[in-house]
């Protein structure tokens, strides 16, 4: 099928002078530009996500925001060329700024932005967005608690320990050093781990554990709150008055459940551990302080609070005091016809990943290099079903702020978190469906063969190479969804990551939430964009000479979105497929 020449060629070409000095373009930097443009301290502007919308405008600053912000709505024509004027380091050239119903719209320069974004080499984050990575002065310690339990792992603890996985891996990419905790111990649930291609230490020096213990043993021996029980009910070796401990510091945030708190030689190895994590961060020099966040499952909440206030007690250092709880919600297994273990799990997954395989593919499916596929459709499966809901209600989260648990009573305290609910028969989550990591994995497969494909051309002879990224002509890129692409993925996605990784904690109490839901779903909807312009658009036309230009450009743009894809899914360690 043949396509429309562009035109424009060499000029476009000539426009490549556009100051590409000016850093990588940003969305909060030209957000912040635009609300300075309207001279008002109130943020003004929202960026367009829809196609309907992008068809007319990128930016919008809302009547309403409008009416509240000028006399009558009216902007002043001198604010109006300030807008239009827009420049500078990571901020997206403005073509016009104009009044419309739904209030001042903004286009940019879209030629000039396919331009920055993808025919220079990539530059560094907008200093405003980096400005908001999370923790830089310091470095993390995740606390996964679901590791520690004596029985094999059930898919509730995989929430916890794949959202502390991802969380590491974000943190990681922002500069924020990180220590995980426990080390995996031995057994099965070392095997189901590995599988599941989370990175988790399996082992620490250790040496010096026992002498932590002993010296927290001493520490309770000293501890005014704490009777000698000599050896009780399960190996306890004293009591600790949890409740009266959070009453004299004023602590809140705490379930006022807590009372007495029998305390066993394993706790004190818990808390050894912790430390012995808490001195390996600061010993690197990364920052003046270390934060634990400790992430557990809403079952898990209560037991890890009082070894968070018995950490206090032993041991108050500054450390214990930045103690934080990231709580994720339930995982319901529906209809089960006995529990169900993580492996059982994993391998009912794989076993649908492998059957929906050879219904498509046959006996290509049951071929050796196929294995890897299926194990990666896999996990990928069982990572975006358990990462792609938000750990916490933001409603929920808002209100326990607003109130603090000091108003709350022991039948009201909760945290509402959103549960996931697995559907073991579920079919869909082994095939493309639109919300299901083999859609992604699929999506990102079918880049590898386009470029394949490309490749294989250039060598017979069919296509030429392409010429370097500055002869480009991307005003040939005017596909509706070409811009949807950069604009909505290509351009915003180091903020997303940055978001992902930020760490917010409440003005009070001890919860904590992160974004990481958001990698799944961008990758979710980047893959329903790509398939809907790969399903459009013919990249790899006939072999005419008139229409290499659009090619080139396009094969640029696709370039750069499975740059992206490649990138998003390394946080999830996963592994791009070159087939599915």
């Amino acid at each position: 099928m043949s396509l429309p020449a562009c035109g424009g060629g060499s000029g476009g070409r000539a426009r490549m002078e556009t100051d590409l000095g000016q850093g990588r373009p940003g969305v909060a930097a030209t957000l912040r530009a635009l609300n300075e443009a309207l001279g008002r301290p109130a943020a003004l502007w929202v960026k367009e996500t829809g196609a309907r919308n992008l068809r007319h405008r990128d930016f919008l600053a809302p009547r309403a925001a409008l009416s509240a912000a000028f006399p009558g709505g009216q902007v002043p024509d001198d604010v109006v060329a300030g807008v239009t004027s827009l420049g500078g380091p990571g901020v997206l050239a403005v073509r016009g700024c104009q009044e419309s119903p739904a209030g001042l719209a903004v286009q940019l320069r879209r030629p000039e932005a396919f331009r920055r974004l993808l025919a220079s080499p990539p530059g560094p984050v907008p200093a405003a967005a980096a400005a908001a990575a999370p923790a830089a002065a310091g470095c993390v310690v995740l606390h996964c608690p679901a590791l520690r339990g004596p029985g094999a792992l059930r898919p509730r603890h995989l929430r916890p320990l794949l959202l502390a996985d991802l969380l590491a891996q974000l943190l990681r990419a922002q500069g924020v050093g990180v220590r995980l905790v426990p080390a995996l111990p031995e057994g099965s649930s070392r095997e189901v781990v590995r599988q599941l291609r989370v990175d988790w230490p399996e082992g620490r020096g250790g040496s010096d554990l026992p002498g932590a213990v002993s010296a927290l043993e001493r520490a309770l021996g000293r501890c005014p709150c704490a009777a000698s029980c000599g050896r009780g009910p399960g190996g306890a070796i004293a009591e600790v008055r949890l409740k009266s401990f959070v009453q004299q510091q004023g602590l809140a945030g705490y379930d006022p459940n807590l009372d007495v708190l029998l305390v066993t030689e394993e706790k004190l190895r818990c808390l050894a551990e912790l430390q012995e994590a808490v001195q390996e961060c600061m010993a690197t020099g990364q920052g003046s302080h270390c934060s634990i966040v400790h992430v557990v499952s809403c079952e898990e909440e209560f037991q890890q609070q009082q070894l968070d206030l018995l950490w206090r007690i032993l041991d108050p250092g500054a450390h214990t005091a930045w103690q934080k709880h990231l709580v994720c919600g339930p995982v319901k297994v529906t209809n089960p016809s006995s529990p169900i273990e993580a492996a059982q799990y994993l391998q009912l997954r794989r076993r649908q990943m492998y059957e929906a395989s050879v219904m498509k593919y046959g006996e290509l499916a049951q071929d050796e290099a196929w294995t890897e596929v299926i194990d990666a459709l896999t996990v990928a499966a069982i990572r975006f079903e358990m990462l792609s809901t938000a750990h916490r209600s933001q409603v929920g989260q808002q209100l326990w702020e607003q109130q603090g648990s000091s108003v709350l009573s022991s039948q009201d305290w909760t945290c509402p978190c959103p549960q996931i609910t697995l559907d073991l028969e579920d079919s869909s989550i082994s095939t493309k469906g639109t919300k299901s990591g083999a859609f992604v994995m699929y999506n990102c497969a079918r880049l590898a063969t386009l470029f394949d494909t490309y490749q294989r051309a250039v060598e017979q002879g069919t296509y030429p190479p392409p010429p370097p990224a500055s002869e480009l002509n991307f005003s040939c890129l005017r596909e509706e969804g070409e811009w949807l692409l950069l604009f909505n993925y290509l351009l915003p996605f180091p903020e997303v990551l940055q978001q992902a990784a930020q760490l917010s904690a409440p003005t009070q109490g001890i919860r904590i939430t992160a974004n990481t839901e958001i990698v799944c779903k961008f990758l979710i909807q980047l893959s329903m964009d790509f398939s809907s312009y790969y399903n459009r658009v013919h990249v790899l036309g006939e072999p005419f000479p008139h229409l290499f230009d659009q090619m080139f450009a396009r094969l640029r743009l696709l370039g750069a979105v499975r740059d992206v894809f490649h990138s998003a899914l390394a946080t999830l360690h996963l592994p791009p497929l070159s087939q599915i």
